[in-house]
């Protein structure tokens, strides 16, 4: 076959293979769309997963169904999706450790999180607030950080697991502020947080969800937000910047939505879209922002551009702070 025929013939797969997938486009969906959250079920990722699914069922006409697939930090149930038929109805609510698993241990993360995936949406992120008990001798960020210049690793911060945002807070504090900590990892946030609250862990950076009543009934004392502005529900506490540490709020933990590399830029604009309208609902912003949750709502351009940020951002800290999933 000459170069011509062959030229010939490649053309004209590849105009059937557009017709195809924009075909495939239009009629989509035929079927229940499948959205897989690597963690437990009642976690806040897989909350939002839910709120923003019945929302994208409704406006697409089929049913979204959430799969979890707990396990490894995420990595089960991102390998899955990374390996599903690219047809846009296997989604993976991504979460930080999209990332940064890759980046602490390549031999954990057998994917590669640009490559694989193609971005549909940033939903929300979750900003954190750092906390001590309320009785803590330390009554500013910079209480914390004095001590633990002068005693260097006596200072503990707890954390839901290594390599998860309450850890890599704690470490970008102590990476900024010079300081030696110790990690002390648990099996959940909850956990973490009732041994802050004890007093035998010394601080830790908390989801914004579900610490209000210990603050309104004095067992939590907010040295900081990592919000850019003061968060309404917590005017008097500082945001990181004021403490003394900007940057805080770009190191924050997403709540997004990626489909297999190789799905048709038609699906994911109209998974997209469809994600887009349930966050601009009054009543889904509400509901998330009971969550701690600030809502995005990207493009998949804006979110692919993210991502590549995110993981510089990462990179760089787990670099200087020489950190590894043990």
């Amino acid at each position: 076959m000459n170069f011509t025929r062959r030229a010939a013939l490649a053309a004209a797969m590849a105009a059937a293979a557009l017709a195809a997938s924009g075909a495939h486009a239009q009629d989509f969906p035929k079927q229940p769309i499948k959205f897989v959250v690597g963690y437990a079920p009642g976690g806040p990722t897989d909350v939002i997963a839910r709120i923003v699914g019945k929302e994208v069922g409704e406006t697409l006409g089929q049913p979204v169904i959430v799969e979890n697939r707990a396990g490894a930090n995420g990595n089960i149930a991102t390998e899955a999706v990374a390996r599903a038929p690219a047809d846009g109805y296997t989604i993976i609510v991504n979460t930080l450790s999209h990332n940064v698993n890759p980046l602490m241990n390549p031999g954990i993360a057998k994917y590669d999180p640009v490559k694989d995936f193609s971005p549909v949406s940033l939903a929300v992120v979750l900003p954190q607030l750092l906390v001590v008990p309320y009785d803590s001798p330390y009554k500013t960020l910079a209480d914390l950080v004095k001590a633990a210049k002068a005693d260097p690793g006596k200072l503990s911060f707890g954390s839901a697991g290594n390599g998860g945002s309450a850890h890599l807070a704690a470490e970008l504090l102590a990476h900024r502020s010079g300081t030696k900590m110790m990690h002390v990892p648990f099996k959940g946030n909850g956990p973490a947080l009732t041994e802050v609250m004890s007093g035998r862990v010394t601080f830790m950076f908390y989801p914004m969800i579900g610490v209000g009543s210990y603050v309104a009934d004095k067992k939590l004392r907010i040295l900081g937000v990592t919000t850019e502005k003061r968060h309404p529900d917590y005017p008097d506490a500082p945001t990181m910047a004021e403490a003394g540490y900007p940057g805080f709020e770009a190191y924050v933990g997403p709540v997004g939505f990626l489909a297999p590399a190789g799905t048709p830029a038609p699906v994911i604009d109209k998974l997209s879209a469809a994600i887009r309208a349930a966050l601009a609902k009054p009543e889904v912003r509400e509901r998330l922002r009971g969550l701690g949750a600030v809502v995005a709502g990207s493009t998949p351009a804006e979110y692919r551009e993210w991502l590549k940020g995110d993981a510089q951002r990462w990179s760089q800290l787990i670099k200087a702070a020489n950190l590894r999933i043990e």
